[in-house]
């Protein structure tokens, strides 16, 4: 199946003997149907103006949309690009029927388009199945292919190809990209929203060379976050909340010119949730036990402290599911400014 670039204004429709993708201009959305747009707080989605959207909802600390505060998993594990949900009777009728009226419809749409979408709308509707299976409308549903909103443009968003298909009430769906807790999980991974990781310096602005430089970060602003995936439709209630809790902060100086405290660069969380001990009057003399100490000016310029958390990452689900996923983190970088330290010769 060829994935194509304009998303939003393709409809990929695989058929019995093998694949018709429909040319830019069609006027549906594209297949498998892609994800909503997460909000701030809140991502919700309906199946209006001949859309199918997925109906997973985000609550917690949801990551605003085109925010960059995304964790790295320290695998290869990346999480799920699409699933598989239900859909009832009447939402799926919609979807089919405004999708085959506007491409209809639509002016200068190519006859193999019309022929394509045609040839769909009648597997379900006068073919395979009558009528949507609406005389059986109490006992089932339709399940639909979705893509994770945040992976729309990864390959792999394609790999739920399967065509919409009937399944009985309580049974299983037989796809392993079917949704379930650990799948709403793999979700809520990568919409959770960190804080910045910006860490607390002293010297704040400007150190000197071979001075050591404290760095702390305040345990009220690096506590755990979480957020929660639920899914409530066509009779299917399952819902898990995922969990990032903050384990230990690395220093990385911008320069090989200098030395970190500890000398791996790595502050391990205390025992109240902070990372490194602020800097207070009467300990410049003592080493901190999170800090760099730069050899050399910066010049004209300056250095670049890169700062990154480790999160651990694990969840509970419907059902007493849970379990962990990999780790994961993020870091950002602050200019550092470096002096030499003057002398007066008498």
């Amino acid at each position: 199946m060829h994935a194509v670039a304009a998303r939003g204004r393709f409809l990929t429709v695989a058929l019995l003997s093998g694949a018709l993708v429909l040319a830019p201009g069609t006027a549906f959305a594209d297949w498998p149907p892609s994800a909503g747009t997460q909000g701030d707080t809140k991502q919700s989605a309906s199946s209006d103006a001949g859309r199918l959207v997925s109906k997973v909802t985000y609550s917690g600390s949801v990551r605003s949309a085109g925010s960059n505060s995304v964790i790295q998993p320290v695998s290869d594990w990346t999480p799920p690009a699409c699933w598989y949900e239900p859909r009832s009777v009447a939402e799926f009728k919609k979807y089919v029927e405004s999708m085959y009226e506007e491409t209809i419809n639509t002016p200068g749409q190519a006859n193999y388009a019309k022929a394509a979408v045609g040839h769909f709308r009648d597997i379900y509707k006068d073919g395979e199945y009558k009528d949507y299976n609406g005389d059986k409308a109490d006992e089932g549903n339709w399940w639909v292919a979705v893509q994770n909103p945040d992976r729309v443009d990864d390959p792999a968003s394609w790999e739920c190809s399967k065509l919409p298909f009937w399944v009985k009430n309580n049974d299983d769906p037989g796809v392993d990209q079917a949704v379930t807790p650990k799948v709403l999980a793999e979700a809520a991974y990568n919409a959770i929203q960190l804080p910045d990781t910006k860490v607390t310096l002293a010297p704040e602005d400007a150190t000197k060379v071979n001075l050591p430089t404290w760095a702390w970060l305040d345990k009220a602003k690096f506590k755990e976050v979480s957020v929660t995936a639920a899914l409530n439709v066509a009779g299917l209630n399952i819902q898990a909340t995922t969990t990032a809790k903050p384990l230990s902060l690395k220093l990385e100086p911008g320069t090989s010119d200098a030395e970190t405290y500890p000398a791996s660069g790595v502050c391990k969380i205390n025992g109240n949730d902070s990372i490194g001990e602020p800097y207070a009057k009467g300990k410049s003399d003592q080493t901190p036990p999170c800090g760099i100490r730069y050899l050399r000016s910066s010049g004209n310029g300056t250095y670049k402290l890169k700062a990154t958390i480790t999160w651990q990452i694990d969840w509970t689900g419907t059902g007493g599911a849970g379990g962990d996923l990999p780790y994961g983190t993020f870091g950002t970088t602050q200019d550092i400014t470096v002096q030499e330290i003057q002398s007066v010769n008498r």
